[in-house]
């Protein structure tokens, strides 16, 4: 599975629903993540994700240094799924997404995924999965970072 994460002091998603689209998560301080799920991905990737995001230290401390994480600030997270993190543009100008999971792998480990995330007692919204959607944010910092289950980078 693959994310980015960014560190925001407020954001939203909406999403289409015949077209119109309507809020479907809001969160104040705390992490947006956009998450991609990948064709070779297991529960696995989805526990080690979500832990290493819960605790992942992108908050200032008194000295302003990062040291806390997102449930040491409780912070919240709004989840929103991105298939195009899987996409390969190491040739020609178009992505190519084979590497992506089909619909129904990818939702049963985006759930999985937001479910090993509650676990923790962690405020979370999300989008629709595999749904049109916009999410608007306010950056933190800026502060964002990409993490892959896998640790290809």
């Amino acid at each position: 599975m693959r994310a980015v994460v960014q560190r925001v002091t407020a954001a939203f998603v909406t999403v289409s629903t015949e077209g119109v689209m309507r809020e479907s998560g809001r969160i104040e301080a705390g992490l947006v993540v956009l998450i991609g799920v990948g064709k070779e991905d297991s529960e696995q990737d989805a526990k080690w994700l979500a832990e290493k995001i819960v605790h992942l230290r992108v908050f200032e401390d008194s000295e302003g240094k990062l040291n806390l994480s997102l449930k040491e600030v409780n912070g919240s997270v709004l989840v929103v799924s991105n298939f195009t993190l899987y996409g390969d543009c190491r040739k020609g100008r178009r992505p190519s997404f084979t590497d992506a999971a089909s619909g129904v792998d990818g939702l049963s480990l985006y759930n999985l995924f937001l479910e090993e995330l509650a676990a923790h007692s962690i405020l979370i919204a999300s989008g629709v999965y595999g749904g049109d959607m916009q999410v608007s944010l306010v950056n933190d910092g800026p502060i964002t970072i990409l993490l892959d289950s896998k640790k290809l980078f």
